[in-house]
């Protein structure tokens, strides 16, 4: 899936004096109250990360409100979801006007009508409601489908996507990876056998053609 990525950053932490006891802990509490928030400075939601420093020990700055700076090396995995990435996520509402999907278990993302292509039919059965495609009959999509769609845009205050159905490489992950390369394999045999079958035809239509030419040069003589 698009959108993640790991970053290598040079972080400089600032810390209250009174954390200087234990600054791997104040460190800790610092970047773990930055995770599934946008940041600006990394361009992405922190979803996890790993620092170290070879040297607590920094001189307190003064002023107003004193405080003291810790250098870090630090790896951070983020999520930078961009105008027409490729994103997954497990569909949790769906209804004939949208379909609503969280994506990595804390963003939400929304597909409109007007997104979804037209092969795609709103159905009610058995109670359940779900889009079926009316192309193939396995494509469904229904509460529970991880759904594979592309970014029409991101709110970085809200952390919700808008999202679209409309490209044919888009829907059920399952039918996607599975299904679909067996139509695929299904699609070439048939070319195949309906090129064997022509190729067939026009030999035998070829031998007819002798048949007669001999035929006819035999009734003459």
């Amino acid at each position: 899936m698009e959108g993640l990525k790991v970053s290598e950053s040079d972080l400089l932490v600032y810390l209250h004096p009174s954390k200087s006891k234990n600054v791997s802990q104040a460190i800790y509490n610092e970047l773990s109250s930055m995770l599934f928030k946008y940041n600006e400075t990394f361009d992405g939601v922190l979803l996890a990360y790993s620092a170290s420093t070879n040297d607590e020990l920094a001189k307190i700055l003064p002023g107003l409100h004193p405080c003291f700076g810790v250098r870090l090396k630090a790896q951070l995995l983020l999520f930078h979801p961009k105008p027409n990435m490729i994103l997954e996520g497990k569909v949790v509402k769906l209804g004939a006007q949208s379909i609503h999907i969280v994506v990595l278990g804390f963003s939400s993302a929304t597909i409109i009508d007007e997104d979804i292509r037209e092969e795609f039919d709103y159905k009610v059965k058995h109670g359940k409601e779900l889009f079926a495609s009316s192309v193939n009959k396995r494509h469904k999509i229904e509460i529970e489908t991880v759904v594979r769609f592309v970014v029409k845009s991101f709110d970085e205050e809200t952390l919700h996507l808008s999202g679209s159905l409309l490209q044919p490489n888009t829907g059920n992950v399952n039918w996607l990876d599975k299904y679909a390369e067996e139509d695929l394999v299904e699609s070439n045999t048939k070319k195949r056998r309906d090129y064997q079958t022509a190729d067939h035809s026009k030999l035998t239509t070829d031998d007819d053609r002798v048949k007669k030419s001999k035929k006819h040069k035999s009734s003459r003589s």
